[in-house]
């Protein structure tokens, strides 16, 4: 059996690198230059980039997972792109209302992963809704290195507000119980500290190592905020000391937990970044949270 590769098993450098490279800072050939130096034992730059690429072989839950319903769910832009997609996963035998997550991907679109996502809420009794921000692009084109392309024509605008109407969306769905929570990734983290701004009735929100909002719109925040951050995230924890500071002073209800020895993207567990512990208790803590929150 072939040996599953962590983060230790990189130098800390070209996890830097590939952090830089995931987030736009640095092109292929840029990673590819600079990896090179740091490329021992047989190992290449390439082999490195490739090592440390998502893999979406191994799911947690199905998508023919008998206890739950998925399928894709359209639904009208506000921006007039005409029509926006998401993935819309229920649970199969559950009678009544029910609590709604909305799930925010990383800068890729709403890859396999993230799909994988949703059906775990949906198996822990969630109706959970990921909406796919490359929709209006063609949608996640198979390719991350192709998404995250794809990603850089957004206009983040406009895909901001596409975010606002799902979370409306969400709250209508039929089976809804009216309470509507966010959790995002990466990218989809800075969304749902986004959608605590704008959205006055969202009930909880999760953002997993992302953007924080501006500190001038935290008076905004109504919903409780959990947020997860790795130790080793210096580029976004840096934003951290700011955002305190204002959930403090406006008086939002929040908690924060900083992961010991966990780099950024550590909750994703088709990356070598993906760190085990943390994940399983970032998740039931999540997992715990919208059960608090967000029920009927």
């Amino acid at each position: 059996m072939t040996k599953r590769l962590t983060a230790k098993d990189f130098d800390p450098e070209v996890l830097k690198l590939f952090d830089q490279y995931v987030h736009g800072q640095l092109d292929r050939r840029g990673f590819l230059a600079q990896a090179g130096r740091y490329a021992v034992g047989g190992a290449t730059a390439a082999s490195l980039l490739s090592a440390l690429s998502p893999t979406f072989a191994a799911q947690i839950v199905a998508p023919a997972d008998p206890r739950i319903k998925a399928t894709y769910a359209e639904y009208p832009s506000p921006n007039g792109y005409g029509k926006l997609r998401g993935y819309l996963v229920q649970p199969a035998h559950v009678k009544g209302k029910l609590p709604v997550v909305l799930v925010v991907h990383e800068n890729r679109g709403l890859n396999p992963h993230i799909e994988d996502i949703a059906r775990r809420l949906a198996v822990d009794g969630f109706i959970a809704f990921a909406p796919d921000a490359l929709f209006t692009l063609g949608g996640y084109p198979g390719d991350e290195d192709k998404a995250r392309a794809l990603f850089a024509k957004l206009d983040q605008t406009k895909t901001r507000a596409d975010f606002v109407e799902a979370a409306h969306v969400a709250k209508s769905l039929p089976n809804s119980n009216g309470k509507v929570g966010v959790v995002g990734f990466c990218w989809g983290g800075g969304i749902a500290n986004f959608l605590a701004t704008a959205v006055p009735d969202l009930a909880a929100s999760v953002p997993f190592y992302g953007q924080q909002a501006p500190a001038s719109e935290v008076p905004k925040i109504k919903a409780p905020l959990m947020i997860h951050d790795a130790e080793k995230d210096e580029r976004v924890r840096a934003g951290w000391p700011a955002y305190e500071a204002a959930l403090k002073a406006a008086g939002v209800n929040y908690q924060y937990f900083v992961y010991a020895g966990a780099e950024h993207g550590f909750n994703n567990d088709t990356t070598p970044r993906y760190d085990e512990a943390a994940a399983k208790l970032a998740w039931q803590r999540t997992v715990d949270f919208f059960k608090a929150k967000l029920a009927g």
